[in-house]
């Protein structure tokens, strides 16, 4: 089969995904996530009498606890599949990630299992992380003085 042949069976078969629709159901899902972190900044800030950066801390610990205890019952993955994006960017989508591959592998033990597998998919996430912040900290250094 010549390469022009296999293109055009696999544009075919393909399905066309609606681009913009998965956009703005993304767009929109990303910025409830964005208002309910600011309201539960200003929750924590108001009712326990916190400053924004530690109300900041609270906030994601909340965040990450819904994403994780979400992929136990398992809604997380159907949600996903509606917003896309739209909680897959956000911080719950990292407590998705390693909360799944606990769960996926919790049968070998916590050490085996859980304690190897768990970062599999969020590693290089907090790998690239941590360089970029060092190279943008050197460069922060370098460029602009300290």
């Amino acid at each position: 089969m010549e390469k022009k042949d296999y293109k055009k069976l696999v544009d075919k078969y393909t399905p066309n995904a609606p681009r913009f629709k998965n956009a703005i159901i993304a767009f929109l899902i990303g910025g409830f996530m964005g208002v309910l972190g600011n309201f539960l900044i200003d929750a924590y800030s108001f009712y326990f009498n916190l400053s924004s950066k530690d109300a900041g801390v609270f906030m994601i610990i909340t965040l990450v606890f819904i994403g994780c205890f979400l992929t136990c019952l398992g809604f997380f993955d159907k949600w996903v599949n509606f917003a896309k994006c739209g909680l897959i960017v956000p911080i719950t989508g990292f407590a998705h990630a390693c909360q799944s591959a606990a769960l996926e592998y919790r049968k070998e033990g916590l050490v085996t299992g859980i304690g190897a597998n768990m970062f599999k998919l969020a590693g290089s996430v907090i790998i690239f992380g941590v360089v970029s912040a060092y190279i943008f900290g050197l460069l922060r250094i370098f460029v602009m003085g300290g």
